[in-house]
């Protein structure tokens, strides 16, 4: 069995107004193995796309690769947008050493809660996922029944929003699409995607994800 320890600590800073929520990356963030083109920071894997998003949003012209200077430009970006991220799960364990959300057992979330009420200007949270089993919103729902919290609908086309009370302060959750490869079959079903792809057929699964951050990030 493979302990799944997450890597990196919450990146908060005093005046973040927006909490990115995912799940863990994957496990050779934690080993050390990195690819040529993995970034050691948060949301650092080439292949899960959300730097590539923001990288095409705001022109950033990104490093990909070990170095120092691709986590400080991250940093960078995220400190003057007062973005932080605070991944919900802090530890699993796997029979089969892969990033599947749904082969992590015996988890162990983060008390996400605390970091909202440590940071009183964040008041909004974007989670990596939908409300799929072992999804960040799924397991964010979880962790507000620890404190007789829950979810409440605003607006239920994809990306799905919600919001509920922490004490007087109304904070707002917004369920964006995966970044990963495995969460563009449910785009494609999508009715919006297939009317955008019909009236330009070279309109794809990237283009849809960069449409929808680009209202969040």
């Amino acid at each position: 069995m493979f302990f799944h320890q997450h890597p990196y600590k919450p990146f908060i800073q005093k005046d973040t107004t927006k909490l990115i929520v995912g799940t863990l990356p994957p496990p050779r963030f934690s080993t050390g193995e990195l690819l040529e083109k993995d970034v050691d920071f948060c949301y650092g894997s080439y292949y899960n796309s959300l730097w590539l998003f923001i990288d095409e949003i705001h022109n950033l012209g990104l490093r990909y690769n070990n170095s120092q200077e691709a986590i400080d430009e991250r940093k960078a970006f995220l400190i003057k947008h007062k973005i932080g991220v605070c991944d919900i799960v802090e530890s699993a364990e796997r029979e089969k050493i892969d990033a599947s959300d749904l082969g992590m057992q015996n988890i162990k979330l983060r008390n996400v809660i605390g970091y909202l009420k440590k940071y009183p200007n964040i008041e909004t949270l974007l989670f990596t996922g939908g409300n799929s089993k072992n999804g960040p919103e799924y397991f964010f729902r979880r962790h507000l029944k620890e404190y007789q919290l829950k979810l409440s609908l605003v607006d239920n086309e994809v990306p799905r929003v919600h919001q509920f009370l922490l004490g007087d302060r109304l904070i707002k959750t917004v369920s964006l699409t995966s970044g990963s490869g495995a969460a563009n079959i449910s785009i494609s079903r999508l009715p919006l995607y297939k009317q955008l792809k019909a009236s330009n057929p070279s309109f794809n699964t990237f283009d849809f994800r960069i449409m929808q951050y680009r209202e969040y990030l």
